[in-house]
């Protein structure tokens, strides 16, 4: 139940049924055989700056709804675990704080900020005690250059998720770039999180929704590649607009680059501009509705609202409007499975065959 097959052919191949977008039976599948089991991004908030710190994390609220805690200890090491205690199930901490452990405010339990068991009060003469299961769960969790994911039962290594973007971008001025809150925001979209996806991962609807962005880029040389878990699509800037311009030995050496569009299966995108990076982290709220926090990293403030990575506001108020459509009529009762431009939609097919691929197990 809950699966369908993608013809690894682009040119013989349908995409998913529209009941994928809508249904909260197929919702609940990809809840449970896809989120469960993928990397997300941690948002930058909340993990702590100083040590000896603990900052509460829901991973994808409303959605897998799995309640974390993130803490830096007094070392300066963070750590990723379970936010419930192990004894009756309270949520442990409501709120980031300083704190050098944890207490639960139901019945005194604490733990160490790595999730140790520390000591319970009243449990003199229980069997057994402390085992394992009294520690708190550990989660994985991984850092790049201030960007974090975390994964409840990854399917695959961080690393895997990460090689492509980590080789294609080591020229870019990553150790310089800071968080930018006054140009991070969020924004609610009326659509299923895989339709804002199926959006990003094509090139094909730039000059129909974004004449702006269009007027940045040369769409005859836009192109998409494909990685394991993956998808890179790389923008070549149009007349003298600023562009990055990669050494000698990269795989783009001799290309004005205007914009590099990573996807990292299933909810993370990384955009890379020549001022910074631009973050979208995709939470799935409901079959009809996700949330997307857009945040930014800037280490060139000289080269913000140039080019492809000007006007990014405008550009994603575009894009919900045309995936709040399609939301609408994916559920047309004459409307059930499209077919794919083989020039332009790779990027599509690709991630409609990961995600066939992990709801079939």
């Amino acid at each position: 139940m809950h699966t369908f097959e993608i013809d690894p052919d682009i040119r013989r191949a349908q995409m998913p049924p529209s009941a994928l977008y809508h249904d909260p039976a197929w919702f609940a599948a990809v809840v449970e055989r896809v989120l469960v089991r993928s990397w997300h991004g941690i948002p930058h908030e909340f993990v702590p700056e100083q040590p000896a710190y603990l900052s509460p994390w829901v991973m994808l609220p409303g959605c897998v709804d799995e309640p974390l805690l993130m803490t830096r200890d007094e070392g300066g090491v963070l750590h990723l675990v379970s936010n419930v205690c192990t004894h009756r199930g309270n949520l442990l901490v409501d709120r980031a704080c300083a704190g050098k452990q944890v207490r639960c405010g139901y019945h005194g339990r604490r733990f160490a900020l790595d999730g140790r068991f520390l000591s319970m009060p009243e449990f003199d003469g229980v069997e057994g005690f402390p085992a394992a299961s009294d520690q708190l769960a550990r989660v994985e969790h991984t850092h790049w250059h201030g960007l974090s994911w975390a994964a409840l039962e990854p399917a695959i290594s961080v690393d895997e998720l990460l090689a492509p973007i980590r080789s294609r971008l080591a020229f870019l001025p990553l150790a310089d770039m800071r968080f930018s809150p006054e140009r991070s925001r969020d924004y609610h979209v009326a659509a299923n999180w895989a339709l804002y996806c199926d959006n990003y991962l094509e090139g094909f609807h730039i000059p129909y929704v974004h004449p702006g962005l269009n007027r940045a880029l040369d769409y005859s040389s836009y192109s998409t590649e494909l990685f394991p878990h993956g998808v890179l699509q790389v923008g070549i800037a149009s007349a003298t607009d600023d562009a990055l311009e990669p050494p000698a030995g990269h795989p783009d050496h001799g290309r004005r680059i205007a914009g590099y569009y990573f996807f990292l299966f299933p909810t993370t995108m990384i955009n890379a501009y020549p001022w910074g990076l631009s973050v979208n982290v995709i939470q799935p709220l409901g079959p009809a509705s996700c949330r997307v926090l857009y945040q930014t990293w800037i280490w060139d403030e000289s080269k913000l609202d140039q080019g492809a990575g000007a006007g990014l506001d405008q550009v994603e108020l575009e894009d919900e409007q045309v995936v709040e459509r399609v939301a609408r009529g994916v559920r047309a009762r004459l409307y059930d499975r499209g077919r794919y431009s083989p020039s332009r939609e790779t990027g599509t097919h690709h991630f409609h065959r990961m995600l066939s691929d992990m709801l079939r197990g």
